[in-house]
């Protein structure tokens, strides 16, 4: 009778402590895919929820059509990490940071007031525009719309749905590398031909890696020598630390395209 009674129990309990309580999440459960227009936006909330304001919302696909990502993540300074950055109020006083283009000039400012261009207003009604950039959780109506914006690109597979690349090589997208008053002057490099990746996994494609596609849009700095080394092959790592943020994964699968889309890089065959 024992016997018999451990033959029905044991099999529940060895599931149960290998594979969890019932009810349980499934380990590897698929997450919802992100809509075109929330791809690579970012939230920033080092002051604003403690301070009785909305996190920011910021959007790259908005600035990455208009600037390099080497222009704010060099020359600006911004961190590669959301909310490492540390931005303040007074920074943006002071120009550094999103100040250095929304100074009601260049690009909005936190306040429109008479005689500034694009504002429209007396001086006794100056326009507020902290929601435009203060909009986690608020229904904002945004001065530029994605999907309007996208219309006429060439078409990504996954995140914003827009290839970015084959938009600026077209000239549809036009990039600027250079704020006055920020950036320095710097000699045109010739850059390095492709580089071949070759991969441990057996049958997997090689990479070519190009350095002149990678540096229209980084320069060199953006990668070395924080995220890569300087000599070649001195670095070794894997698929999985590139899913996890590391290396490749500092861009693609956050505002670059998805390291899901393997063939993007994995493009010639071996043998």
């Amino acid at each position: 009778m024992k016997r018999f009674f451990w033959t029905l129990v044991l099999p529940v309990v060895l599931i149960l402590v290998v594979g969890g309580s019932v009810g349980a999440e499934p380990f590897g459960k698929k997450k919802r895919r992100p809509k075109p227009h929330e791809f690579g936006t970012v939230k920033l909330d080092n002051q604003s929820t403690s301070k009785g304001m909305a996190a920011v919302a910021f959007p790259h696909w908005l600035h990455r059509f208009r600037y390099t990502c080497r222009l704010c993540h060099v020359d600006l300074g911004f961190a590669m990490e959301a909310n490492q950055t540390e931005i303040t109020c007074e920074d943006l006083d002071n120009g550094l940071y999103c100040g250095a283009c929304h100074d009601g000039k260049r690009a909005f400012g936190k306040k429109d007031q008479a005689g500034e261009e694009g504002a429209g207003h007396g001086p006794e009604q100056p326009v507020e525009h902290c929601d435009q950039c203060h909009s986690v959780g608020k229904k904002v109506k945004f001065e530029n719309n994605f999907y309007t914006f996208k219309k006429g690109l060439p078409r990504g597979r996954l995140g914003n749905g827009i290839d970015w690349l084959k938009a600026e090589e077209a000239g549809l997208v036009t990039l600027e590398d250079f704020l006055e008053g920020v950036s320095i002057e710097r000699k045109k490099l010739d850059y390095a031909k492709e580089l071949e990746v070759l991969p441990k996994e057996l049958q997997m494609p090689k990479i070519l890696f190009s350095h002149v596609k990678h540096a229209v849009w980084s320069g060199c700095e953006l990668c070395h020598p924080d995220i890569f080394g300087v000599e070649r092959a001195s670095m070794t790592y894997s698929m999985q630390e590139i899913f996890n943020g590391k290396y490749c994964g500092a861009c693609h699968g956050k505002v670059a395209f998805p390291n899901e889309d393997c063939q993007r890089c994995h493009t010639e065959p071996t043998y």
